[in-house]
């Protein structure tokens, strides 16, 4: 009699300790839930108070870039990087010189045929460049840089070297692919290339070209126009649409639709293609 009395207290304890865990269990989950929403709507306010352009490079460069409030992004070790410097009014030359990363978003980049050819006075979205990002992402000198380039095969079953940071070197393997695609018309425009990979600064400036960082690659020079060589500014391209187009599909920009072009010109900038939301 004892033995079944103590079984059936065991019976009760362990169900009131099953609904105690079950119930403890429910509450918990709705504090996550709500902690969640929380967090979900604080994310919604925040990207609210983020520019645009603060928006486009976290998408943009997910593997580096870890978060952004209103005038600060953060990369993954934990550097913090300005937006904005606060200085107003310059110049397009004090922002070629002296930019910050508000200044090198400040210029809307736009993809296809329909870009406005000629390009405005100043417009080049892209030559305005912050280049402690850059050095930040792709290497602080030559030897840092080479550690990352890996080697593709081009069109004309040459090997070129190019930057493996953010799949760089991945996108620039699908444009190949793709150009190939596009037929033999349009192959002379595309062997014998300029380079890709070379540290150096941009002629007559102290600013590194993007090819320091094996983020750029010059097609063939022979079909190409760049406006020193022309002599003036007056706008002259030979470079078909189709082969921009195929650039532009994987991240890649066009020197072509600056007002200081450079139609052999093409650099892995996919923050520029992307829109701010």
């Amino acid at each position: 009699m004892r033995k079944m009395r103590l079984n059936s207290m065991l019976r009760i304890i362990t169900f009131i300790l099953i609904v105690f865990t079950v119930s403890c269990k429910s509450d918990i989950d709705k504090t996550q839930l709500l902690q969640q929403k929380t967090n979900a709507k604080n994310n919604v306010t925040a990207s609210k108070n983020i520019p645009p352009g603060l928006q486009k490079l976290l998408k943009a460069y997910p593997d580096l870039l870890d978060s952004a409030d209103e005038n600060t992004i953060y990369w993954k070790d934990g550097t913090a990087m300005a937006y904005d410097d606060g200085i107003t009014n310059k110049t397009h030359d004090e922002k070629l010189d002296n930019p910050d990363l508000e200044d090198q978003m400040s210029q809307e980049y736009t993809i296809g045929a329909n870009w406005g050819e000629p390009p405005a006075e100043n417009f080049e979205p892209g030559r305005i460049r912050y280049e402690p990002f850059f050095k930040k992402m792709y290497g602080n000198s030559s030897s840092e840089v080479t550690k990352n380039l890996v080697s593709i095969k081009w069109v004309d079953g040459t090997n070129v070297v190019f930057t493996s940071v953010n799949g760089a070197a991945d996108s620039l393997a699908e444009v190949a692919e793709d150009l190939i695609e596009l037929g033999d018309q349009y192959m002379k425009y595309l062997r014998n290339i300029g380079g890709t990979f070379n540290w150096r600064n941009i002629a007559g400036t102290t600013r590194l070209s993007n090819h320091s960082f094996g983020s750029a690659i010059d097609i063939s020079t022979k079909f190409s126009n760049y406006w020193k060589w022309q002599g003036d500014l007056s706008y002259r391209n030979q470079i078909p649409i189709e082969i921009v187009e195929v650039f532009e599909k994987h991240g890649f920009i066009w020197g072509g639709k600056w007002y200081h072009y450079d139609t052999m010109h093409f650099e892995y900038r996919p923050e520029l293609l992307m829109d701010g939301k």
